[in-house]
């Protein structure tokens, strides 16, 4: 299914900007493409690191063409797209990997590309958000690197500890990213057998110790409550299974669960947009790391989308397939980017 999917998606066409630059390169084994506007200018330009979305199963560069046109068009920077490897034929932890060995790259020679080191920004969508958040751990304790100057998140997949949020059981079947296709893609990431589906779930696989541990984080009390009025019923964990969480325990790291991650890490994380869809599973997930990040100091500016769907910027600049919001979310974005 997820190559079926791939080779239809490599069947659309990409479309050039005359004004831009399209480069495709490879930084070791990772393939990249670069994109920079044709016009000379007279300083160095703001540079965005792009992670591109699909579960990890699916997505490449050329699939976010028309965002990353626009974005250096409207915006007048260079983008980078990294194309990762994918699941199931490598593990989420290889995708991350790829990424990161891309951005030090980038970051080492950015000179080459006339970016300004004080201005560069990581920015994802879906599982390209949650990447956003793993690969800034690891520049954390990496100092000789220049510091990151923002983060772009645009409905990250954020946590693998409860799956019974409102956003999941309000929106379970929300075509493109339902409850079951969202745990699929998780469970093809990190490689985790199906029969654990029941146990993560229901939230079986979180010892008593950790649930009490992140309980402060994710709480549904975090939570608005307008958006809990939309059809909420709390369901308790089931009683804990130790074989669960001894062979899924990996669901629960930091670099595939960054809202957990430490408040000393958090801390640290650079001003921050997080975008947030209404049709979307992962809607609360949005909600719990903007008052996590809030609550450590990081200036974080929240939009919500009330008539998106998880996805929609893969529409973005389509000829015959596009819907308003996803132009919504892009000039969110651009917005962002230059009043940084």
């Amino acid at each position: 299914m997820p190559k079926f999917v791939r080779f239809v998606m490599k069947q659309i066409p990409v479309k050039k900007d005359p004004k831009i630059m399209v480069k495709n390169l490879y930084f070791g084994i990772v393939p990249v493409t670069l994109y920079k506007p044709k016009a000379m200018s007279a300083s160095l330009r703001k540079g965005i690191i792009f992670f591109h979305g699909g579960g990890m199963i699916f997505g490449s560069p050329d699939d976010y063409n028309n965002f990353c046109c626009y974005l250096s068009k409207e915006t007048d920077l260079v983008v980078l797209s990294v194309g990762y490897r994918l699941a199931p034929e490598h593990n989420a932890i290889v995708g991350v990997n790829d990424c990161t060995a891309a951005s030090i790259h980038f970051l080492k020679i950015l000179e080459t590309y006339g970016v300004d080191p004080f201005h560069v920004i990581l920015c994802g969508d879906s599982v390209g958000g949650t990447i956003v958040a793993s690969v800034c751990q690891k520049f954390i304790t990496q100092p000789d690197l220049p510091k990151i100057r923002a983060h772009v998140m645009i409905y990250p997949y954020l946590q693998g500890l409860n799956f019974q949020l409102p956003s999941y059981q309000q929106h379970k079947n929300v075509p493109f990213l339902s409850r079951d296709f969202s745990i699929s893609c998780i469970f093809y990431s990190l490689d985790i057998h199906p029969s654990w589906k029941t146990a993560i779930l229901n939230g079986a696989h979180l010892p008593p110790a950790l649930r009490e541990k992140y309980e402060k984080w994710m709480s549904v009390h975090n939570i608005p409550k307008s958006f809990k009025d939309r059809g909420y019923q709390y369901r308790s964990p089931d009683p804990f299974n130790e074989d669960a969480y001894q062979q899924n325990q990996h669901i629960l790291w930091p670099v595939n669960s960054p809202l957990i991650a430490d408040n000393d890490i958090i801390a640290q994380f650079p001003e921050t947009l997080l975008v947030s869809c209404e049709f979307d599973v992962l809607r609360d997930d949005v909600l719990l790391y903007k008052k996590r990040l809030e609550d450590q100091g990081v200036p974080v500016s929240w939009h919500h989308i009330e008539d998106a769907f998880h996805g929609v910027l893969l529409t973005f600049g389509g000829k015959y397939f596009s819907f308003p919001s996803s132009l919504k979310i892009v000039n969110v974005v651009v917005h962002f980017i230059k009043n940084l």
